[in-house]
């Protein structure tokens, strides 16, 4: 798949292909240890995207986070769902939205229902509530194989760097 996804490649429903991790790290600023999705499928443009993160013994947090039970820590899930949103805007808005800085306003209705460890593969089914200029909300659900893991909502400001 070609690293150029952009609203040029979107059908006329206003779906994307899948965008690699190559693109994605071209689209938000977010590097390792601190970049939290590995791929973002399912966008439709304005509307919603699936994030997936492949979580593994090797990630950092795992080191501290429960060492003799790994658990993927439920803030760095609500990261992984904002990062998605990120893609999504990104993808929305176009190229002239690529690298500018997300900044959170606000988490609400935060719950976590089942942990997350290795081997899990995390989808992040991001969908936008509503935007109004540079501030976004959306709700997301992460889930493993089908099953609810953890949810939230929250707000984002989009800023120049």
């Amino acid at each position: 798949m070609s690293n150029d996804v952009t609203t040029d490649t979107a059908t006329p429903d206003n779906i994307l292909p899948d965008i690699g991790i190559e693109r994605i790290m071209e689209m938000i600023p977010h590097r390792y240890p601190f970049l939290l999705i590995d791929k973002v499928i399912g966008v439709h443009l304005n509307e919603s995207a699936i994030g997936v993160k492949n979580v593994t013994i090797n990630e950092n947090f795992f080191q501290g986070h429960f060492p003799q039970r790994p658990v993927m820590p439920g803030v760095l899930i609500i990261e992984a769902m904002a990062q998605t949103a990120a893609v999504l805007v990104v993808a929305t808005l176009g190229k002239d939205a690529e690298g500018k800085l997300v900044y959170f306003m606000s988490v609400d209705e935060a719950r976590f229902r089942k942990p997350v460890g290795p081997g899990d593969r995390l989808e992040l089914h991001v969908t936008k509530e509503r935007s109004r200029g540079n501030v976004w909300k959306f709700k997301a659900l992460a889930k493993v194989d089908g099953t609810l893991v953890a949810e939230a909502t929250y707000a984002a400001m989009i800023l120049d760097n």
